[in-house]
């Protein structure tokens, strides 16, 4: 009787760092890792519904390792927070993970050919107790945060009280290109104690409102990429976000505006004279009632 083995004629072993995020662990190879940092919620920046830190008077851009991998975690952050920077030869990024689990050297395996690419994976490994391991692709990961800072609102690092805070607040999501009327909108509805995340234009809107959890859309008409009648007519049409209602605000106050606004779906059209008394908070309330303080 033969046997036959057909054995590699060489191996590839890299040194990593193994962390766990969303409670299962995965490999950075060290040589892709500019640097481990912990931090404190009080080092943390926003700007324009995004985070950052500052490192060796730099600001890094943050984001949560299980959102750019598209994981489903419940956990929140605790301090100190572990943080990976990584990045490409343009960009740095700081990925919040759930905690370091040490280094070591891997044997490197491919990933089986019928699974194609995988996003943000490069092989795969075994530890010594057998158990596989993912190794992350660290310039496909920045690639990642590239897209995903660009379209969509990245979800923040909240603190316990925080999350108890978003739990309990209805949320809205205002989608307007001009950073004055944004801002107003912003500090009009967190006064009344809603939760608010902005988008700059219809298309990161839609894209958030498929991420996020949404009790009401505040849009805006005239904006580039996606205008705000195809944003409406895009919630409406979808089985998932139809229930969502939507409240444009625009300054467009002809008669035949508002009743194309109203036959996409939009539950209310309001002129962004709004502003200045209570038609638009009182919009809110008859639409997802008043905060629950």
């Amino acid at each position: 009787m033969n046997f036959h083995f057909q054995l590699p004629l060489t191996l590839s072993v890299i040194r990593t760092l193994l962390v766990e995020i969303a409670g299962e662990p995965y490999a950075f190879p060290l040589s892709r890792i500019d640097q481990i940092s912990t931090l404190n919620f009080d080092d943390i920046h926003s700007v324009e519904n995004r985070q950052y830190f500052s490192l060796n008077n730099q600001n890094i851009g943050l984001v949560r390792a299980e959102q750019v991998l598209e994981l489903t975690s419940n956990s929140t952050p605790t301090e100190p927070l572990s943080v990976i920077v990584v990045s490409d030869q343009t960009n740095r990024y700081g990925l919040v993970i759930d905690r370091f689990l040490g280094e070591k050297s891997l044997v490197v395996r491919p990933l089986d050919p019928r699974l194609g690419k995988v996003q943000d994976i490069t092989g795969a490994a075994f530890l010594e107790d057998g158990s596989p391991i993912l190794i992350v692709d660290v310039l496909d990961l920045v690639r990642s945060l590239d897209k995903i800072l660009a379209n969509i609102s990245i979800n923040h690092v909240k603190t316990k009280e925080e999350t108890a805070w978003h739990q309990s607040s209805k949320h809205i999501l205002v989608v307007d290109d001009s950073i004055t009327v944004r801002e107003m909108e912003r500090k009009l509805l967190e006064n009344k104690g809603y939760k608010v995340d902005i988008a700059v234009d219809g298309m990161e809107g839609w894209n958030a409102v498929r991420v996020g959890h949404y009790d009401l859309v505040i849009s805006d008409i005239d904006m580039p990429r996606m205008n705000g009648i195809k944003l409406v007519h895009n919630i409406k049409s979808s089985p998932q976000l139809k229930s969502i209602p939507v409240i444009i605000v625009s300054y467009k106050d002809r008669e035949e505006d508002r009743l194309q606004g109203l036959e996409v779906g939009a539950d209310y059209y309001l002129t962004k004279s709004s502003f200045h008394d209570d038609t638009l908070i009182n919009a809110v309330i008859d639409l997802i009632g008043k905060n629950d303080d």
